[in-house]
């Protein structure tokens, strides 16, 4: 079984065994947020201190694996509205949101891992992005119109509207990151 993965926002860069990363877009104010924002998130596999600690979904990530390291990241950190609500969350989170961005990808390597906390708190998921590129952001900002041209239309159309957000999201820090300690 895995050990997990362990974050710990912070506003410099600390030591191992994190590998640390730094925020991209500070003070993202185009989606909800529910998080204080960070400069820098240092991510662990190793069992250590760390303010969240997640462990994989039983899915399996998706997307597709590379040769080169991890150049950026997508840290999309998120809850349910309601507690029953968590299992038609994943369903729609794992088989038309990721799924979608993994099938219309078009860069050297992306990969999407959904987590679960251990605590049973918020934030109840990490999906975590891990991009093959130094412009974690740029990629990012064009998901949106990757993502229509895969489904066929945009924004006002049922697949973009179904792919966009479900009734139960709770969206609680997105984020972009690259290496900060290369």
């Amino acid at each position: 079984m895995d050990s997990g993965l362990w974050l710990q926002p912070s506003d410099t860069v600390g030591s191992e065994p994190f590998s640390w990363w730094e925020n991209a877009c500070p003070d993202r104010n185009d989606l909800p947020r529910k998080l204080d924002e960070f400069r820098f998130l240092g991510i662990s596999e190793t069992d250590c201190e760390a303010r969240w600690h997640f462990r994989r979904t039983s899915r399996p990530g998706q997307g597709l694996l590379w040769d080169g390291p991890t150049l950026g990241l997508l840290v999309v950190l998120v809850g349910v509205r309601q507690p029953d609500q968590v299992q038609v969350f994943r369903d729609w989170a794992d088989f038309t949101h990721i799924r979608h961005i993994a099938a219309c990808h078009d860069s050297d390597g992306l990969l999407i891992t959904p987590y679960q906390s251990v605590t049973g708190h918020d934030p109840l998921f990490l999906h975590l992005y891990e991009l093959a590129t130094h412009d974690p952001e740029s990629w990012f900002k064009g998901m949106p119109d990757r993502v229509a041209k895969h489904l066929g239309g945009g924004r006002g159309t049922a697949a973009f509207d179904d792919w966009a957000g479900h009734p139960a999201l709770r969206i609680l820090y997105v984020n972009t990151f690259t290496r900060a300690d290369a």
